[in-house]
């Protein structure tokens, strides 16, 4: 039996850290994605259409990017039910390969009152968790 050595085989697009993703090269990958799904959609190929979805949700582009717009948002500091926020690189990062279809449960939405602009009276806000 050989043993593969590390850093051989096949590349991958995975980053060892956060800060070392090329943002521009995942958002030409997404972009490049959702053309290709618009061209399809037009053409009525629906069966292509689902499998680019498909790649676009599964890919570590997409993933990355989702997780970067949740955690960079204006209200990335605030928990849902759960009371997790992914503040640090590490747990970003974690968080992409968290990033799975199968066995998600979605959680209950944190309900909390805002007021509205007027100041007399409150709004409800629902809160989900980040991994919703």
């Amino acid at each position: 039996m050989t043993v593969q050595q590390p850093g051989t085989g096949a590349s991958s697009d995975h980053a060892t850290h956060w800060h070392g993703i090329d943002w521009a090269r995942c958002y030409r990958e997404i972009r490049r994605l959702q053309a290709r799904i618009v061209k399809a959609e037009q053409g009525g190929k629906h069966g292509r259409v689902k499998a680019l979805q498909w790649l676009l949700t599964h890919s570590f582009s997409g993933k990355a990017l989702a997780v970067r717009r949740v955690t960079e948002n204006k209200g990335r500091r605030t928990p849902g039910v759960d009371g997790i926020t992914w503040s640090t690189p590490k747990s970003r990062l974690e968080a992409v390969s968290l990033l799975k279809r199968r066995g998600y449960q979605p959680r209950p939405l944190r309900r909390i009152y805002i007021p509205k602009a007027n100041g007399t009276t409150m709004r409800p806000l629902g809160i989900p968790t980040v991994i919703s």
